[in-house]
């Protein structure tokens, strides 16, 4: 996501660095600079307008500060602006005091609501709360059981008790009430675009239940219309905050630099992948420093610990210090990892990694091949890689269809990862072990084969 803005300001802060005083010409430029990349991004022109104005105006005092060089000074302004704009602070739910709290989800067609309100739903779970769908949208086929389907994915009840969305909607919320359902979210209908029967039914819906939140789901992909369609329904629903779907197969990134200026909400959460777990709540803050290369530390780690188990990652830091971790660890953590998503996504929250390695594209199947070979091992293989001779490698190779070669590289690179922790175990003089034994390693991170 935000790929092509990304290298934009990576090439305008390079040569902003390179500089030493800024004179009035040369902030001019960089405004320029800013200006055609949010341009370029499909940002509304208006929101572009109104960022570079903030932007130059902060610009007029860069001497005030001597902490910052003033290229540093040009990069914190802009970062600031980037988080004001994408919204300041994210949206937190609160709660109805009189359960359930009611989410009403509207948008076009194709946006992919139906699919965001099974996310959304597996999100208040991990919340603690206890979700009921509702199955509103009864004009396209077969909508009702994919939110049906996507309910047994996150093991959650579905409603939809009659032929009219309005009324559906109505009796879900005592139904609510019935079940001890804290939260309701209502799937509605959507066309393919904005249309005065569309917005006439969900208005009636809303009517109906009284939403504590209106969300409009809108497809990123779709950039300035993104915008326009989210005013033409703030302005028939009073929305409370925009989720943003596909947003990581918009390398441009204009919907979501520009919806909280125009519409004046917030963008509430951000679908990023086509799994169900690929939903986060979306901080502007975490975005703006993505966006200007910095990584986002905070999702990664909170992502590690919704997939890691607790006892289990301190039970393997300890058995890689004593040097004990075996095949059979190393399987567990790659699992744990998977559970974090995809590789690319996970190396683009990392800080300071190059750009050529968050472009280059990173093969999860590699994963999958190490996990082959490994589960093709016996247990006491995996707890003891010395005792495999050649005959057991070829047997091996066979059962998880991989080369000799392939097992051979894996064995030796374990080995060499129980090396360097069993030095990094030994204290600095381990420290220092383990430098060396890097520096002569480097295709440890490489693919196999």
């Amino acid at each position: 996501m935000f790929d092509a803005l990304s290298d934009r300001f990576d090439g305008i802060f390079k040569r902003l660095r390179s500089r030493g005083r800024l004179g009035e010409k040369e902030v001019d430029e960089v405004l320029r600079e800013i200006r055609l990349a949010l341009l370029e991004a499909d940002v509304n022109f208006r929101v572009v307008k109104g960022i570079v104005a903030r932007i130059k105006e902060g610009a007029v005092g860069l001497d005030l500060s001597k902490s910052l060089s003033p290229a540093q000074q040009v990069i914190k302004l802009v970062y600031d602006e980037l988080v004001n704009t994408l919204g300041g602070e994210n949206l937190k739910i609160t709660y109805a005091s009189k359960p359930p709290t009611v989410l009403l989800m509207a948008g076009l067609q194709g946006s992919g609501k139906t699919t965001t309100s099974g996310k959304l739903a597996r999100w208040f779970k991990q919340q603690g709360r206890h979700p009921l769908l509702v199955g509103a949208d009864l004009q396209r086929p077969a909508a009702v059981e994919q939110l049906r389907v996507l309910g047994r994915q996150v093991d959650v009840p579905v409603f939809s008790e009659s032929t009219d969305p309005v009324d559906v909607a109505h009796k879900a919320v005592e139904e609510a009430q019935r079940l001890g359902r804290d939260v309701l979210i209502v799937d509605t209908a959507g066309r393919l675009h904005v249309d005065e029967d569309m917005m006439e039914q969900v208005r009636h819906i809303s009517d109906a239940v009284h939403p504590h939140y209106t969300f409009l789901v809108v497809d990123a992909m779709t950039g300035q219309d993104a915008v326009n369609v989210a005013e033409s329904f703030h302005s028939t629903l009073e929305l409370d905050g925009v989720i943003l779907t596909k947003l990581d197969g918009d390398a441009r990134g204009g919907a979501a630099l520009s919806v909280k200026e125009v519409v004046g909400r917030p963008i509430a959460f951000a679908s990023t992948g086509e799994k169900l777990g690929d939903f986060e709540p979306f901080y502007p803050d975490r975005m703006a420093s993505r966006i200007l290369g910095m990584g986002d530390v905070l999702t990664l780690i909170e992502k590690a610990e919704e997939a890691f188990d607790q006892e289990e990652a301190a039970e393997a830091a300890a058995k890689l210090q004593r040097g004990e971790f075996t095949l059979e660890d190393f399987l567990q953590q790659m699992q744990q990892v998977k559970k974090m998503g995809p590789l690319q996504n996970l190396i683009g929250m990392l800080p300071g990694v190059p750009k050529e390695l968050k472009k280059a594209e990173i093969d999860d199947s590699e994963i999958a091949r190490i996990e082959a070979i490994i589960r093709s091992m016996t247990p006491e293989e995996r707890r003891e890689p010395q005792l495999i001779n050649g005959s057991r490698r070829l047997r091996i190779a066979n059962g998880s269809g991989m080369t000799t070669s392939e097992v051979n590289q894996l064995l030796k690179q374990f080995k060499e990862v129980q090396k360097m922790m069993k030095m990094l175990g030994n204290g600095p003089k381990g420290l220092r072990g383990a430098k060396q034994l890097l520096a002569q390693m480097p295709d440890m991170a490489g693919p196999l084969g």
